[in-house]
């Protein structure tokens, strides 16, 4: 077996201690709204989860609910049935008097056979300031913490705690932040992992868990793209590592990974194909190539948008950036209800570091990248969702055994990560040439493309290409090929090769939003050509 092959295949991935599996969940719907009772009752099809851990509460049928209702109608009745079916016992803990403290007891929660909640499409994810609420000790805070709205999902997340009567002003910190035991997200470490299906309809918020199996199954595999700001000082320069960091986990794990260092956002015409992974900001809607009619997310795909307000609202295709992505055919994502500050959304970094290498769930990830609770996050996917549960040995030998296509990002990604390690180009060229993979698929013939184009070959490289085009890419594939093909075949001095690549594109995708670049191609081209009719064409398209 090749060198490629056999490096990718016996990559360490750390696994999780603990396996998900539906006992670990309870699912919580509102009982005012059928269509919440349905996604619940679907995912506890799918996910095995016992009857006595799916609760129906009466909940407001708004995205947003107050204090009072909050604590009396979700909050407390929760607690009280995760105590009656035994899946909770609360109790105290005594703390010894250390270095001059005081000996004192500690209520929390000491036994819990559920580590994660599930809330459903018709659960409120916000909750309202309460202008009544005056806490002791509010007025030390930071003055832009003086706030006690919410995330629903952040302030469920420590119900463990419920009987210390925590501070509501303010965010909390997360005891669990950047953990790399699994064992440690635990209710009696003093957090519930609570996620939420969700979406703009309850066919989309029903469509996560299924979208998750299919890539526990078959890989979450694809394209991985980050899009920073170009930010190299002060406070915001954070928000940049953090993504950078994610896209460098990605890299090193032998993703195909664009980064893109511009302060602007992807333009609408950028081709985002086939996307595994995105994470990017920071514009308030959602925007670039994401407002297009279809996005290639790829089953399982992962994206994030940070924005103070990307959860502003869930139900919208169109506002804000949580809604949209689900729309878009995203299987998880994160984002905020309320301003929450830099430091307070999800560290992607660590987020990306504990998904892809440690092998934690969704859920598991989610809580492990955030630094603060009770305070303006929101999750939304299935938290048992556990892409890299398994090796990529058994994930490719399990392909491979059912003839699956999806095989060609297996040998893609094991030619990346063996070229991470050090391996000589001319080696990845050499074993995508003799496996059988490559000879259907446009995915591999792009790769060898780019490949050749290391080693200074561009007539190689302008074959691949070619050959790719004829191997069925899906849209934006398409639309990147002719754009990189071009560009070759004019720096071979192939004129006319290169201007009817580009007049194809234009057949091949009338919509392309940014037709204005294409005739600016073209019209050199034909001048160059002699072509005076189709130069003045594409001269008045430009005007």
């Amino acid at each position: 077996m090749s060198k490629f092959i056999t490096g990718f295949l016996y990559l360490m991935v750390a696994v999780s201690l603990l396996r998900g599996a539906g006992d670990e969940v309870v699912v919580i719907y509102n009982n005012r709204l059928p269509e919440s009772k349905s996604v619940a009752e679907h995912y506890a099809e799918r996910r095995q989860v016992p009857a006595n851990q799916i609760f129906g509460f009466g909940l407001p049928v708004t995205e947003s609910m107050t204090r009072v209702e909050f604590r009396d109608l979700l909050q407390k009745p929760l607690a009280k049935a995760l105590e009656d079916e035994k899946l909770f016992r609360f109790g105290s803990e005594s703390i010894p008097a250390t270095n001059g403290q005081p000996a004192r007891i500690f209520e929390k929660t000491v036994a819990a056979k559920v580590r994660y909640a599930l809330l459903c499409f018709g659960v409120p994810s916000r909750i309202l300031p309460d202008a009544n609420l005056v806490e002791e000790g509010a007025e030390k805070l930071k003055a832009e913490f003086r706030r006690n709205e919410a995330a629903v999902d952040s302030e469920l997340a420590c119900l463990p705690l419920i009987e210390q009567q925590l501070p509501l002003t303010g965010p909390l910190q997360n005891p669990v932040y950047t953990v790399t035991n699994v064992a440690l997200l635990h209710p009696t470490n003093g957090i519930l992992m609570v996620a939420r299906l969700d979406g703009p309809t309850a066919d989309i918020a029903r469509g996560l868990v299924d979208k998750a199996i299919q890539a526990e199954t078959d890989g979450l595999w694809g394209r991985t793209y980050f899009d920073l700001r170009g930010i190299t000082n002060a406070d915001y320069k954070l928000g940049d590592d953090w993504i950078r960091g994610a896209s460098e986990i990605c890299r090193r794990l032998g993703f195909e990974t664009v980064v893109d260092e511009s302060p602007g956002t992807f333009p609408v015409s950028f081709p985002l194909s086939q996307v595994a992974f995105y994470a990017g900001w920071y514009d308030e809607n959602v925007s670039g190539p994401f407002t297009r009619p279809t996005v290639e997310f790829m089953p399982g795909a992962i994206a994030y948008h940070l924005h103070s307000f990307s959860a502003g609202t869930i139900r919208s295709t169109t506002r804000n950036w949580v809604g949209p992505l689900l729309a878009k055919g995203a299987t998880a994502t994160m984002g905020c209800v309320n301003e929450p500050y830099l430091t307070g959304t999800p560290d992607v970094a660590t987020f990306f570091a504990r998904i892809l290498f440690f092998g934690f769930s969704f859920g598991e990830a989610a809580y492990a990248a955030q630094g603060q609770l009770s305070w303006q996050t929101t999750v939304i996917g299935d938290p048992l969702y556990r892409p890299f549960g398994k090796s990529p040995r058994e994930l490719h030998a399990g392909l491979a055994t059912r003839h699956s296509k999806l095989i060609e990002w297996s040998h893609l990604r094991a030619v990346d990560l063996s070229l991470v390690r050090g391996a000589a180009v001319a080696g990845a060229i050499g074993y995508l040439n003799q496996i059988e993979a490559t000879k259907q698929s446009a995915v591999l013939n792009e790769k060898l493309g780019d490949l050749y184009a290391m080693q200074g070959k561009p007539s190689s490289t302008v074959f691949a290409y070619q050959k790719a085009l004829k191997l069925g890419p899906s849209l934006q594939q398409r639309i990147r090929l002719r754009l990189m093909l071009g560009e070759k075949l004019a720096a071979l001095n192939r004129d006319e090769d290169a201007y009817h690549n580009y007049q194809k594109f234009l057949e091949e995708s009338p919509d392309y939003p940014d037709k204005l670049s294409i005739y600016r191609k073209l019209l050199p081209l034909a001048q160059k050509l002699g072509k005076k009719d189709d130069a003045e064409k594409y001269q008045r398209q430009i005007n």
